[in-house]
């Protein structure tokens, strides 16, 4: 058993040891494919989609070095008619590449002298009389099978990960994975079969045709691959069942992608949150991609929306609408960031976008898929502005001396002017106090930058919790605010209720209780990009 050649069961094993969903009939249609001409497979789908889990399984099934059938045998695969799953379980020498581990074990520019190395040293502990071809790994591979007397299967995660994240080597990997799978009489003395994941679809010309002879299932086409891609509504269902889940809830924030005509889950996260329900019962859904991705196709998006084009479609797509828009998926990695247009390919590709129909030709009805990734949206939008607040100091000192000295009119007029910039958050769908986050989110952005006051949200004060509590180096001030959404428009009374709210619920005995004697007391009432601003002093 090693790393890269025959890495056992381990893996799989601690997959099913947890929270599980039967996706072994992924196996049955590689095991169709294994000897002819349809061996090469590759399947495209966005992060958090259970590549990983795949791969695992696979190296599990296929590796003739461990015995699995413990592991198999009360799976879908284990019921499929005519004996393929006894055929070929455990019966093949298994190389598994997970790319974006390689990327991190090996130096940026020894990839492909590192997989040739290491690959190499353990095909010569397994069968010490091979004769290693240090010219030629394609040579030394056949040599394998001919003494293994049975072709490899090939696992390949994360593919494209060196290509994302390392264009300065893409020229040598490419033509490492030529060598491998574009000349058929070489491909066909190694493989039995090649599986290949990653999350960009390949380009079928230029210079990634290297490896176009692959038989691609892609997010817009996953043909037979679909069941076993993402979660199914069955399967969320029956997960909820499982495990006393809220099923409107996951749905209404893990739902949405489309695959070909079926709507799935993203696994991550449904599988997330199944594991915090455990120790948590009461938990509420939340935001699993926030931490575990570096979300750039969002922020590269959000950066482009000083085009006023860009913004009104960011707010609509915020807002829960459609927009229709043109979807290359054969772009090259080094074109991804060069255009608008292809920053909308990009977050489709990726899961941050999803279809919602086709339009006309090679357009696409695009949407947010569900309430996570509208979150997603919401931070980057968010840290997108306090950069730019950051950048204005003028202005950011106005709004703080207008705050400061009793000038309700300029805050509404600076704070106006703030709202007009940013991208707004205007979903009718999400409840009231969602909306009030954003404007609250947008005033801390704001009130952030003065790193010499004192800012506090949502703290405990007198008898409930205040928005904001900003407090000036002077030390001699309170400026407590409260922030209202004006479902209905009318600014005036909204504002006039947030007023009402700090004075019942007295947020200013804590600072009385600490000698502050100047508190003044704002509320602010917001409505899309227009706001209300009143003040009352103590």
């Amino acid at each position: 058993m090693g790393t890269y050649l025959n890495p056992g069961n381990s893996g799989f094993e601690k997959i099913r040891n947890s929270i599980y969903v039967d996706k072994s009939g992924l196996i049955e249609a590689i095991n169709r494919t294994i000897g002819t001409m349809q061996k090469l497979t590759c399947i495209s789908r966005p992060r958090r989609f259970g590549k990983s889990f795949a791969a695992q399984m696979l190296c599990a099934y296929y590796d003739k070095t461990c015995d699995s059938a413990v592991l198999f045998d009360d799976l879908e695969i284990a019921e499929v008619p005519g004996g393929s799953y006894r055929k070929h379980l455990n019966q093949y020498d298994v190389i598994y590449l997970d790319m974006t581990n390689i990327m991190g074990e090996s130096k940026k520019d020894d990839i492909v002298s590192y997989i040739r190395r290491k690959v190499s040293e353990e095909l010569k502990d397994a069968y010490p009389a091979l004769q290693v071809d240090e010219e030629s790994f394609s040579t030394t591979l056949i040599r394998t099978a001919e003494l293994a007397g049975n072709k490899f299967i090939m696992i390949i995660d994360e593919w494209d990960a060196p290509i994302r994240e390392m264009q300065e080597i893409q020229k040598a990997y490419l033509d490492f994975l030529r060598s491998l799978f574009k000349s058929s009489g070489t491909t066909d003395r190694i493989f039995a079969a090649v599986y290949m994941t990653g999350i960009l679809p390949i380009k079928k010309d230029g210079s990634e045709s290297a490896i176009s002879d692959f038989w691609e299932y892609s997010m817009l086409e996953p043909g037979e691959f679909q069941p076993y891609v993402g979660f199914t509504e069955k399967d969320v269902k029956k997960l909820c069942g499982e495990h006393r889940l809220d099923f409107e809830e996951a749905k209404k924030w893990y739902d949405g992608y489309q695959f070909g005509n079926a709507s799935v889950y993203c696994p991550w996260d449904v599988l997330n949150h199944c594991d915090r329900i455990r120790s948590e019962p009461q938990v509420q859904p939340e935001n699993y991609w926030l931490n575990t991705s570096s979300n750039d196709a969002v922020k590269r998006f959000i950066q482009e929306s000083a085009n006023a084009t860009t913004k009104r479609e960011i707010e609509r797509l915020v807002a829960g609408e459609v927009i229709v828009k043109e979807i290359h998926q054969e772009l090259t990695y080094s074109e991804i960031y060069q255009t608008i247009d292809n920053i909308w390919s990009l977050l489709f590709t990726t899961g941050y976008l999803t279809q919602r129909g086709k339009a006309e030709g090679r357009q696409m009805k695009l949407a947010i898929p569900n309430l996570e990734i509208r979150d997603i949206f919401v931070t980057q939008i968010m840290e997108f502005f306090r950069e730019n607040v950051r950048e204005d100091g003028d202005t950011l000192n106005c709004f703080c001396d207008a705050l400061q000295n009793e000038d309700p009119e300029n805050v509404e007029k600076i704070f106006t002017e703030y709202l007009r910039r940013t991208i707004s958050i205007r979903d009718t769908a999400v409840r009231t106090e969602m909306k009030e986050n954003f404007y609250h989110g947008i005033l801390l952005g704001i009130l952030g930058v003065k790193t010499r006051w004192g800012i506090s949200s949502n703290r405990e004060m007198g008898e409930g919790y205040a928005d904001i509590l900003a407090e000036p180096d002077t030390r001699d001030m309170g400026i407590i605010i409260e922030v209202k959404y004006a479902h209905d428009g009318d600014l005036d009374a909204a504002c006039k209720e947030a007023l009402k709210q700090i004075e019942y619920t007295r947020y200013e005995d804590d600072l009385e209780d600490d000698g502050v004697e100047n508190i003044l007391k704002y509320g602010i009432a917001c409505y899309k990009k227009r706001c209300r601003v009143m003040l009352t002093q103590k």
